[in-house]
């Protein structure tokens, strides 16, 4: 990854900061988009050596003005993970569901890939081998009840990966991780025996897991690797649940 740019988006807490950590240690130049402005000044806190810029993904403005800085910055982008997204996946029940949380939730988890993705191309195509992961969930897969609008945006990253992948090839290669239940609270003491038990491989997953499987996407052994789903989730959508 060595003088390459990246940018993860949501790359401020979670999932994204793992990310973000992961493709700098392996030498990448990252630049973090990120709408939480505490979330910021936790990244220059940090003395991390990242660019920080505040961007609402959903806002075609802010990722027009946001591409252009990495532009004038760094003339280069070779890596983007649309990772941003409304993390909470509960919403009232389907007739008390308005129209505008609805939005809310799509406008973000999916269109902001969209748009981060449509305004990164002319960058992206300038590198010889260019990479975007996006971010899903397993969600897209299985639901629980009350979770229509997050599980319709997850469902739709999938599909617009693949979709993506047949229209940028060969010049940029476009997959998807879909993550299971990945702890973030920065508190895994809080976790319960039965939390990792219930998982095939014993433990629930770290933002390190994903960001190891990111950034093997990312890079160039995956050269062969486009238009993919990989879930990653210690083995829970393989698993048969029976009620007793």
């Amino acid at each position: 990854m060595t003088s390459r740019v990246s940018i993860v988006t949501g790359g401020g807490r979670g999932i994204g900061r793992g990310i973000a950590n992961r493709l700098r240690a392996d030498g990448s130049q990252v630049v973090v988009f990120e709408r939480d402005a505490e979330a910021i000044a936790d990244l220059q806190r940090s003395g991390d050596t990242f660019t920080a810029l505040r961007v609402d993904v959903s806002s075609e403005s802010d990722v027009i003005a946001a591409m252009r800085e990495v532009t004038e910055r760094f003339g280069r982008l070779d890596v983007l993970v649309n990772n941003a997204g409304i993390a909470d996946p509960h919403v009232p029940d389907l007739e008390q569901l308005s129209l505008e949380h609805w939005l809310r939730i799509l406008n973000t988890n999916l269109t902001g890939m969209f748009l981060c993705t449509k305004h990164a191309l002319p960058l992206l195509r300038r590198a010889k081998q260019a990479a975007i992961v996006n971010v899903a969930s397993t969600r897209a897969l299985q639901s629980e009840p009350h979770t229509e609008a997050y599980a319709a945006s997850k469902g739709g990253i999938v599909a617009l990966t693949h979709a993506l992948a047949l229209s940028l090839g060969p010049t940029v290669r476009v997959n998807v991780v879909s993550p299971g239940w990945i702890d973030t609270s920065g508190t895994p003491e809080s976790l319960r025996p039965i939390d990792h038990q219930q998982h095939p491989v014993g433990r629930v997953g770290t933002p390190e897991d994903v960001a190891a499987l990111v950034a093997y996407l990312a890079g160039d052994e995956a050269g062969f690797v486009t238009g993919q789903n990989f879930v990653i989730d210690g083995g829970m959508t393989r698993k048969m649940i029976y009620a007793e």
